[in-house]
Order: C-alpha cells, then sequence, then structure tokens
C-alpha cells in the first residue's frame, strides 16, 4: 500500500499537469482594455443623448438602455460570447454582463417556447438580482429615515 503523502503529490501533479496555464498579465490586460472600452462607448453614447438635449436623468436612462439593447444583439448573434471568451471579466461590465446573461437563459431554452421557455428563463437571472435589489433599498431606506 502506498504511502498517503505520495498519493497526494502524484496527484497534485497530475492536477498541475493537465490544470490549463493561467497567465494573470495577459488575462488582466485584457480585460482592462476590453471592459475600458465598452465604458468608453457608453461614455460616447452618453456625450451623444446630452448632445442632442437629454437633461442628466434622460441621458442616464437613455444610455443604459441602448446598453442594454447593443448588449442583448449582440449575445443573439453570438458576438457577445467571443468577446466574453477573450475578455473574461472584462466583458462583465454591469449592464451588457447582466443583459448578456439574461437573453443566453433565455435564448437557451427557445425550444421550449415563448412563454414557458424564453418568458420564464429570462427571470431566472434576473429575479434574485431584482428581489437583492429590492431588499437593499428597503434596509437603506430605513436606515436613511432612522438617520
Amino acid at each position: 500500500m502506498k504511502d498517503v503523502s505520495t498519493v497526494k503529490n502524484s496527484y497534485q501533479d497530475l492536477v498541475k499537469a493537465h490544470s490549463p496555464k493561467n497567465n494573470v498579465v495577459k488575462n488582466s490586460w485584457r480585460a482592462f482594455w476590453v471592459g475600458g472600452t465598452i465604458c468608453a462607448i457608453g461614455q460616447g453614447i452618453n456625450n451623444m443623448y446630452v448632445y442632442y438635449g437629454l437633461n442628466d436623468v434622460q441621458t442616464s436612462s437613455a444610455t443604459t438602455v441602448t446598453l442594454i439593447f447593443i448588449a442583448a444583439v449582440l449575445t443573439a448573434l453570438n458576438i457577445y460570447d467571443v468577446i466574453g471568451n477573450y475578455a473574461g471579466a472584462g466583458s462583465a461590465i454591469p449592464i451588457t454582463g447582466f443583459a448578456n446573461s439574461m437573453v443566453s437563459a433565455a435564448m437557451e431554452y427557445k425550444k421550449e417556447g415563448y412563454v414557458y421557455g424564453m418568458g420564464a428563463k429570462l427571470f431566472t437571472i434576473a429575479g434574485p438580482v431584482i428581489v437583492f435589489g429590492v431588499i437593499t433599498s428597503v434596509i437603506v431606506g430605513i436606515i436613511y429615515y432612522i438617520i
């Protein structure tokens, strides 16, 4: 019978040999420039809406809706997945990453129909986020009221 430490060391060697090599500097650079590019595009859209005369509230809402729409279309065309595979966390910018996760979950169940498939699965990701947002806003509101 083999010693436990020998088996553990051989297992660790096997895991190390078959694990993908992670280049942190390259991955960080990709996430940085892709995420920065997405944010720069969002800022450009924001500036465009300001140029056309929208006020601050309208500008932020229109920019958010535009970024969600662009991310949804890119997800439907399987382009956002390519960007995500390349950039990793850089493509998970809150608005576009959330839109991507919602649309891809809905597209996965499209064959089950529009109501029970796409409609129901669309909120698989959105449901917990909405609940967390509502609960957090209630707690912050209570704290704000007390203070």
